[in-house]
């Protein structure tokens, strides 16, 4: 019973913060609706769900952020890598720093539209001059819309990223980078000493992508705990039920939209989190671990984050 009550605590805070993103974003857009704006709603779950972080803008040790600037949209997930606990070192400060320190750069306008890498870097140079070390590491994935230009601009470090679906395929996707088998690009700050000893990248080794957006694209920005469990194709079926049965983006009343929009998120999440738990399942994180030559079969539990967001006009 415990567990369900749990999973009933995350799921609601998800829905509320997922309307509120969609709330902000609507509000901005109501005078000027011939430019593109995203409603984006986010739900995920802790990889321990009795005991980990479960509140707006953190799963576990991922973290999220959802925010918009006069016309910019923005959005971010991150991954605090966990293998800092084993060093009394919280994997998801960093990472929940990182990006509510790109929220608060967007919110205030200190910024460019053209350059999501940028935001990113300023976020990981702020964490760096902080007065109390944020120590550990965090992947990263930043997406800005520019409404004005209807296009996407895109950075990604590590194994966290972004999935765009149009007409029911796959038009945009970032792609892992990783310096070897489930060790992904990361930014870090270790502890005095240890710079040797850890993997630390630069925020300019992002991969960047830039594209245009149509009204009813479907984007997926998440943590690892999703793509390391759950097939494309099957993110595929999933997010093409955002758009509904036939129906077109924005025809229908919004607060329906966001309503369907968070159903689906809600139904990845809940999947992929499903999923990491069995041990019999041939996730892609075990077909990778097999084309790397390790005998791996099963989930990969880890924290779940889904943002996921519609283009509406």
């Amino acid at each position: 019973m415990q567990s369900i009550f749990w999973t009933g605590r995350v799921l609601s805070r998800a829905i509320r913060n997922g309307l509120s993103s969609f709330s902000n974003a609507a509000e901005l857009n109501v005078s000027n609706k011939k430019h593109p704006y995203l409603v984006s709603v986010v739900c995920g779950f802790p990889k321990d769900i009795a005991n980990g972080r479960s509140h707006k803008g953190q799963f576990g040790d991922d973290a999220w952020f959802s925010t918009n600037f006069n016309n910019a949209d923005v959005i971010g997930v991150a991954d605090g890598v966990g293998g800092w606990r084993a060093y009394g070192i919280d994997p998801g400060e960093f990472s929940s720093y990182l990006m509510r320190t790109c929220e608060r750069l967007v919110r205030m306008g200190h910024f460019k539209m053209s350059e999501p890498g940028d935001l990113l870097a300023k976020s990981y140079y702020e964490l760096l001059e902080h007065k109390k070390p944020i120590l550990g590491s965090s992947t990263a994935c930043v997406m800005i819309l520019d409404r004005n230009e209807s296009i996407m601009r895109a950075a990604n470090i590590g194994d966290s990223g972004f999935m765009v679906v149009r007409g029911g395929r796959v038009v945009h996707r970032s792609h892992e980078q990783q310096h070897y088998f489930n060790t992904p690009y990361q930014l870090s700050l270790p502890p005095p000493g240890h710079d040797r000893n850890v993997l630390s990248d630069r925020p300019e080794s992002a991969e960047t992508a830039e594209f245009k957006v149509e009204c009813g694209d479907v984007i997926l920005v998440a943590t690892d705990g999703v793509f390391d469990n759950v097939p494309e194709p099957v993110l595929v079926a999933e997010m093409r039920r955002a758009r509904g049965e036939g129906g077109e983006a924005g025809t229908a009343g919004e607060e329906t939209e966001v309503q369907r929009l968070q159903g689906v998120a809600n139904s990845i999440a809940w999947m992929a989190r499903n999923l990491s738990f069995d041990g019999c399942y041939m996730s892609p994180f075990a077909k990778s671990a097999r084309q790397n030559g390790i005998d791996a079969i099963g989930g990969k539990p880890d924290d779940i984050t889904v943002l996921l967001a519609i283009v509406a006009l």
